[in-house]
């Protein structure tokens, strides 16, 4: 090999090593930084990306621009970053079904969430709520039941993510009522059903639909989850009037492109969780209800496998498929 080549190759072999991996990290970031965020502008997802990518830009010196990829239960958005470089320049905020249930949805799956993802960290477990307008003369879970009872397929809900959408499966079951789904593309789109009285509740977050909650348009009859709801104080949690239906959390996480180097992936999760920590940050995401969370990557990891395990069942008794 002559010397000019050989200096080639070994400059190529150091280039591979793990020091330049984290020289690389200790330099990042020296560009923009781009977070899918696979719904519409205005759901839990795009405000919590926001939030962070604000405070990233503030802190990095570097913008951190959200992109909305809406599109097929957030495979458009999951593909896209699953295809993308894995340097840390474009991340994906996912939702709980993006990384959980998809898999089991399509009969050949367009991508893995545990191969083709490196997770950086959990960033919220926001609440379910079962949500009427407040002109509906239905005030509780079990005027919703008996309601529902008298008038089997009558009834139909809203959601707009498939743990919403499997939620309302769940209470049909739980509570032996047919009631019909009324799907959409996301919280806002969810809220603006409610709003317009188009379906006769919903299984939603709060985030989108929080400002008609304070302003008394919306009357939440139940929380999945036991924690408080400050803006509805004294709302039940679900599971005291339908006690056959476990307790449901909607999460979302951060996740980047699988073979993104460790050290970069550590520098994410150690901005995000500081992010996230910060008393007027996380004040900012508990009054639009979502509930800032981290986790370590392993943490995000393990976590990411235990829920898919949950909701395998889940996903196969409802018979819900979307190919």
């Amino acid at each position: 090999m002559r010397p000019y080549c050989f200096g080639l190759f070994v400059s190529w072999l150091l280039a591979l090593s793990p020091a330049a991996a984290q020289e690389r990290a200790d330099t990042f970031p020296s560009r923009s930084i781009k977070i899918v965020v696979p719904f519409p502008a205005g759901g839990p997802s795009d405000v919590l990306a926001r939030m962070i990518g604000q405070k990233m830009t503030e802190d990095w010196g570097q913008p951190v621009v959200i992109e909305n990829r809406v599109g097929a239960n957030t495979v458009l958005g999951a593909q896209q970053v699953a295809k993308s470089a894995p340097d840390g320049y474009t991340l994906l905020m996912a939702i709980d079904s993006t990384l959980t249930m998809n898999q089991y949805l399509y009969r050949t799956p367009p991508y893995d969430p545990f191969n083709d993802f490196a997770p950086v960290t959990l960033t919220a477990k926001t609440m379910l709520l079962l949500i009427v307008n407040a002109a509906s003369e239905v005030k509780s879970v079990n005027e919703l039941v008996a309601k529902a009872k008298a008038q089997p397929g009558k009834l139909n809900f809203g959601a707009g993510t498939i743990t919403s959408k499997l939620a309302g499966l769940l209470f049909n079951k739980a509570a032996g009522v047919e009631t019909v789904l009324v799907p959409y593309n996301g919280s806002a789109e969810v809220a603006q059903g409610v709003a317009t009285r188009s379906v006769d509740f919903s299984f939603d977050g709060p985030s989108a639909s929080l400002s008609m909650i304070q302003g008394g348009q919306f009357r939440v009859l139940a929380k999945f989850d036991p924690r408080p709801f400050p803006p509805a104080p004294d709302v039940p949690v679900i599971t005291a009037a339908v006690p056959k239906l476990d307790e449901i959390t909607v999460w979302l996480g951060l996740v980047a492109p699988k073979g993104t180097p460790t050290a970069i992936i550590d520098k994410l999760h150690a901005e995000v969780a500081k992010i996230l920590a910060d008393p007027a940050i996380k004040s900012k995401a508990d009054a639009s209800g979502l509930f800032p969370a981290t986790s370590t990557p392993a943490e995000f990891s393990a976590f990411i496998r235990k829920e898919a395990e949950r909701w395998s069942t889940v996903v196969k008794e409802s018979g819900m498929k979307y190919d």
